[in-house]
């Protein structure tokens, strides 16, 4: 299940009697956790075990229990160690027969293939995966949260700090209750000078290479000071010519370049200016081809095996999208 139509089933409070939450997205887990201790109300009598606490016994025992008072038994186990199966599929099990009881699972491994089958319908199991959000999804969150604490800082500034923190949703969250004691407007500015970047500053300059058709061996002297992973590489890239490709038609349908009406907010002049200016440079033909060239870089690496067969993936695409760019 994705979080589209898990989230309609919490809408209609429908929920099952086990359910497994992983994925690389902690922030959806985490609200996913509070959402359902909230709507079943279990917040006081719930029974939580959390990485080495896990204790079978325990929480078969804990699961199997009656209520005298109508209490509902809500286990939550988190960890990043797999459950065995035999373990697994009894607490499943229990819950499924006890109509008082809750398994919530927050898996945070990544070997999770050998257990979504266990939770099937047969036992009134589901399980759900996060992805990482975009940058337009978690800027749009970010923003409501932004609005809900009065803080004022607009949509660019937003952008910049999600950026800064690698896309983080739960680190942009807990930065935005520290520049929620400054006082007045929240500009770029002000982030620069209160959160410490994740992300270096030579991605943009990377990326603006890239698209400037820079000589490869100055693309690869850059992605050495970066020094993030092949996906994060990939999502950057991604979103750039995302945002390149919006310059690039709107210059098309009006003539110019109006950021505030092509992204919905104003970056500021000198980034503007450059966006079109790069926009301008690529044909429509070659932004097709070099979406697909990323999706395809994408797939590949996802499926590589060991570090170096994905750097050369990761090369063979950046290749790719700079033979696009003529």
């Amino acid at each position: 299940m994705y979080k589209r139509d898990f989230d309609k089933l919490l809408k209609e409070k429908k929920i099952p009697a086990s359910l497994m939450l992983y994925g690389e997205n902690e922030y959806y887990i985490e609200d996913a956790v509070e959402r359902i201790v909230q709507i079943t109300g279990a917040k006081e009598s719930m029974l939580k075990l959390y990485y080495d606490e896990y204790d079978f016994d325990r929480a078969k025992n804990y699961l199997a229990q009656s209520s005298l008072f109508g209490d509902v038994n809500l286990l939550l186990v988190k960890s990043d160690k797999k459950i065995p199966k035999k373990e697994l599929t009894k607490l499943i099990e229990t819950a499924a027969r006890n109509e008082n009881s809750f398994f919530l699972y927050a898996y945070g491994g990544s070997d999770f293939k050998s257990m979504t089958p266990l939770f099937s319908q047969k036992h009134d199991a589901q399980h759900v995966r996060f992805f990482p959000p975009n940058l337009n999804e978690a800027a749009s969150l970010l923003q409501e949260k932004a609005k809900a604490m009065g803080i004022e800082i607009d949509r660019y500034a937003i952008e910049h700090l999600l950026n800064a923190l690698g896309l983080n949703l739960s680190m942009a969250l807990n930065e935005l209750n520290k520049l929620a004691v400054l006082k007045g407007p929240i500009g770029a500015k002000e982030i620069d000078e209160h959160i410490f970047s994740l992300v270096p500053v030579a991605m943009e300059s990377f990326l603006v290479s890239l698209f400037s058709k820079r000589p490869l061996t100055d693309l690869l002297i850059q992605l050495r000071q970066i020094g993030e992973d092949e996906f994060t590489l990939l999502r950057s890239i991604q979103y750039f010519t995302e945002q390149l490709f919006l310059f690039h038609s709107h210059i098309k349908l009006y003539g110019s370049a109006d950021s505030s009406s092509i992204l919905g907010y104003r970056l500021p002049k000198h980034i503007e200016q450059q966006r079109a200016q790069l926009a301008a440079r690529v044909s429509t033909e070659s932004f097709e081809k070099i979406f697909d060239a990323l999706a395809e870089g994408e797939l590949a690496i996802k499926t590589a095996g060991g570090s170096a067969q994905k750097d050369t993936l990761l090369l063979s695409t950046l290749i790719k999208v700079k033979s696009f760019l003529g």
